[in-house]
């Protein structure tokens, strides 16, 4: 049986994945960062209808278009929406493959009759994806390399037997060579693959090297070129079934302990780890009890992972017994090999299993940490995340001394730049034994902050008579003086 390949070109695939979920009217375009100058990427209609076209400078393109809207691409966002397509796509066959950027390769060969035809499965490609708000042309042949020249300068079916005469008037460049290539040969002339064809093989390779008559001969098929499948993603996911049903905490964990190094197995084979690990109980009566383990960190050791299940298998209810039992790494994330030093390292294992051991209880979103932030304004010197889900700063960057207590600034009498030598701050009476200062911070223009439109603030570090160590400020703009902070 002869091979029949499908060409699938999404011809604006990340203008399109983003005009999906963001509708916009009117020229749009993508743009990159290239060589300190931002770039046209990928455009939709409109805009290449003004002129616009990829590749060119931002800045350019403005001039000619300023009604044009751009947002910076996301090359990492498309390569994961053509993985689904491609997925999608095996719906007309088992073998799909990626083709560059924005392509799929499909081989039918067999499956064509299943949709009335190769024209009729090209047709419901073509409706559904249309449907789904995306641009496509398609190219049909014996071959990989005429299915994608077809795809990109003719759309349409090469008939079984009429390969050369179907892609003999196709330009040149639809044989998958470089532009300069391309460029070179419709200088001498030779600008279609009928006139290429009609050329002395030695003089083509002695000018231009055996890479252009390699992809000429898999576009007529004298050359074998394979479509590679796009490769299964691993399942993190392993059963146990029992012979006897089982009900005991202690035969549970027996087989969770059995389950879980096999699973771990497989993650290290992939190296990866597991973020969150979920256990499934079938019980006789065909119920189902399950187990939910969200980890601090990535990791597939499998007695770290074991016993922090211990809590929630023993909240199992086994009823009449547990026949099956199915453990599956429900979130994964890389966890690569790291390399072992001769220099002693604390062992981070502990506490990360202990924010599981509470994150399971009452979320993990909910153990934060603080961690330093890039800014002198210090309401802002710090953010605010997540324990499981960030990494403990090794530093912090410190200038000048700031107080362990921080809170919104609250006003005190005071007058002139020199700090107070008494005042009243929550209802109790201060005397200034000794001030450190003044330390000048101005607002961060950039923002718009309420707090800070008093303009410049002048900090002083106050030692009190009462041994109460605060940190106050004097606004000059708008002369006032406020407490923000205590010292330990």
């Amino acid at each position: 049986m002869q091979k029949r390949i499908v060409s699938v070109w999404f011809m604006r695939m990340a203008s399109d994945r983003v005009l999906r979920a963001m509708p916009a009217h009117g020229p749009f375009a993508l743009s990159v960062q290239d060589q300190n100058t931002e770039r046209l990427y990928c455009l939709n209609i409109a805009a290449e209808e003004l002129g616009l076209s990829r590749g060119m400078g931002l800045s350019d393109a403005r001039a000619l278009c300023p009604d044009l809207k751009t947002i910076p691409a996301n090359i990492q966002s498309d390569q994961a929406f053509l993985q689904v397509l491609a997925r999608w796509a095996k719906r007309y066959c088992p073998w799909v493959g990626v083709d560059g950027p924005d392509g799929l390769v499909l081989d039918i060969t067999g499956s064509a009759h299943l949709f009335g035809g190769e024209a009729a499965l090209l047709d419901d490609l073509r409706l559904r994806v249309t449907r789904a708000r995306l641009q496509v042309c398609l190219g049909l042949a014996s071959t990989r390399g005429a299915a994608w020249a077809l795809a990109r300068h003719g759309e349409g079916i090469a008939p079984a037997g009429q390969l050369q005469e179907t892609i003999a008037p196709l330009p040149v460049a639809a044989l998958r060579i470089q532009d300069q290539t391309a460029q070179s040969l419709q200088r001498l002339g030779i600008r279609t693959i009928a006139d290429l064809i009609a050329l002395p093989r030695a003089t083509v390779t002695r000018r231009f090297g055996r890479d252009l008559l390699l992809r000429l001969d898999q576009a007529l098929g004298t050359q074998p070129e394979t479509v590679s499948p796009l490769a299964e993603p691993p399942q993190y996911t392993v059963r146990l079934t029992l012979p006897d049903p089982i009900g005991l905490t202690s035969d549970v964990m027996a087989g969770v302990e059995r389950l879980t190094g096999s699973l771990c197995n497989k993650l290290k084979a992939q190296e990866h780890g597991a973020r969150v690990v979920q256990l499934t109980c079938r019980r006789v009566d065909q119920a189902h009890q399950q187990v939910d383990l969200r980890l601090a960190r990535a990791m597939r050791d499998p007695a770290r992972i074991v016993a922090l299940f211990e809590p929630g298998v023993d909240k199992i209810d086994a009823g009449f017994g547990i026949d099956q039992m199915r453990l599956e790494a429900v979130q994964v994330e890389p966890l690569p090999v790291a390399q072992i030093t001769h220099i002693a390292q604390t062992n981070p294992d502990a506490i990360q299993d202990l924010i599981t051991r509470l994150g399971n209880r009452i979320g993990l979103e909910n153990i934060t940490r603080l961690l330093p932030a890039d800014s002198h304004i210090p309401e802002r010197s710090f953010i605010v995340a997540a324990a499981a889900y960030s990494d403990p700063a090794s530093s912090w960057p410190v200038l000048r001394d700031r107080p362990l207590q921080l809170f919104p600034p609250e006003a005190i009498a005071g007058s002139g730049r020199a700090p107070p030598q008494q005042f009243r701050w929550r209802r109790m009476s201060f005397v200034t034994a000794r001030a450190t200062g003044p330390e000048r911070l101005a607002p961060e223009w950039w923002f718009q902050d309420a707090a800070w439109r008093s303009g410049l603030r002048d900090y002083w570090k106050i030692q009190t008579l009462e041994g109460r160590r605060l940190w106050l400020f004097h606004t000059p703009q708008s002369p006032g003086w406020f407490v923000q902070g205590e010292f330990a």
